[in-house]
């Protein structure tokens, strides 16, 4: 299993681009994927590991230790919008001859571009592949099972995290590619909707991003929040003038009724005790 990277001196362990500058911000769902696809250790591709801390020479007999030191692997940036399936370009040098000296040399993998079909979209992608990632896409039995199996670290290409994460989000809205066909959308959630139970929600809104568009996804959402938390000043005045031409209607009124009715009694009184008033016949 792949293990988590230490990045440490000494004793003391060096902070992680997440836990310093704008980054430190970012929720923890992001945080869980970005560990998962830059400081895991992806599954080695280009040696094979040994097992053990100890081997045995079958000629000599000679015990030596294990050393499983990983080949350093080079991704370049268009690697980003292809599937390299976790190979990626070897620096080293190479002695063509036993007579001549060893030069520099770049191993690179076999490119082909060629189409993948994802049965979760609905869609055919065409895309830069290499053998390797296409005997994985086989070995899975479909470009979605691949997908959604395969860890990010070895996934590696923000095109392939990417597409996880709308693969993740079709799933959880019920896979609106089928809405007009409703047994193939039956039968795709049925057979697909497990993967969902690794993910929360939120880990799925924030899962695929590289670290700039983290960034710059959370200043969005901050700023929106700020918009609707922020009521603006026109508002405010606007209410607390309202509430002053009700209040100053309100006491008018009051005052025209109690005018009223100190009138109506001034004068009954005045018709009681004046002789040349009309009496009202009985």
């Amino acid at each position: 299993m792949a293990s988590k990277v230490l990045r440490t001196f000494g004793k003391f362990q060096h902070a992680t681009c997440l836990e310093k500058g704008p980054a430190a911000l970012l929720p923890e769902s992001y945080k869980k994927f970005y560990r998962e696809w830059k400081l895991t250790t992806p599954t080695a591709v280009h040696y094979t590991p040994e097992d053990g801390r100890w081997k045995r020479n079958e000629v000599t007999g000679e015990v030596s230790p294990v050393q499983n030191i990983p080949i350093p692997v080079f991704f370049p940036k268009e690697s980003d919008d292809q599937l390299w399936g976790g190979e990626g370009v070897v620096q080293g040098f190479q002695q063509r001859s036993h007579l001549s000296r060893r030069v520099p040399h770049f191993w690179i993998p076999m490119l082909k571009r060629s189409v993948v079909y994802s049965e979760v979209l609905d869609k055919y992608i065409s895309v830069v592949v290499t053998d390797r990632a296409l005997r994985l896409i086989n070995a899975h039995y479909g470009f979605d099972h691949y997908i959604l199996k395969t860890p990010a670290c070895d996934l590696q290409s923000l095109l392939a995290v990417s597409l996880k994460r709308k693969i993740l989000q079709d799933l959880q809205n019920g896979c609106p590619s089928y809405a007009e066909r409703p047994d193939k959308q039956k039968d795709v959630l049925d057979q697909y909707k497990k993967y969902l139970d690794a993910y929360t929600p939120e880990e799925i809104e924030w899962y695929g991003y590289s670290l700039a568009q983290a960034v710059s996804k959370f200043k969005v959402q901050q700023e929106k929040e700020k918009e609707e938390s922020t009521v603006p000043f026109k508002q405010i005045f606007r209410a607390q003038l309202i509430e002053k031409l009700k209040a100053a209607s309100l006491d008018e009124s009051n005052n025209q009724m109690k005018e009223l009715e100190e009138g109506n009694s001034a004068t009954s009184w005045l018709s009681k005790i004046n002789p040349f008033s009309k009496k009202q016949e009985t």
